[in-house]
């Protein structure tokens, strides 16, 4: 695997921990809908969190949620639509991004609550 996936997949672990550790239950990891994956599906009391995560050995080419692009929005607006749709959930959805990016031998972690909007 390259290096780089392998750095996305410990970024989706620690995003994961975080999330936990702050109190949210993991419903999903990786999910996916037609050519849209959802890194992680979370819930805060009655809050579906959707989590992108954007992890980055380093910040030379800016913010890991600077590389959250329109079109990759458009395809998780479409799959959380397909998401409660098929759970048949009736719950207030959130876009989160959590950006982590390398500080010497460890991470930092930021996560940025309703990064975006879906309207």
């Amino acid at each position: 695997m390259a290096e780089h996936n392998d750095l996305g997949k410990l970024g989706e672990e620690l995003a994961v921990e975080y999330l936990q550790k702050n109190g949210y239950a993991i419903l999903e990891t990786n999910w996916t809908f037609q050519k849209a994956e959802i890194d992680i599906i979370a819930k805060k009391e009655n809050i579906l969190a959707i989590v992108e995560v954007k992890t980055r050995s380093s910040l030379d080419f800016g913010l890991p949620q600077d590389f959250v692009k329109p079109k990759k929005i458009q395809l998780l607006v479409k799959a959380v639509d397909a998401y409660v749709i098929e759970k048949d959930l009736d719950i207030n959805v959130r876009f989160d991004i959590i950006a982590i990016h390398k500080e010497g031998k460890s991470f930092a972690i930021e996560h940025l609550i309703d990064a975006f909007y879906h309207f």
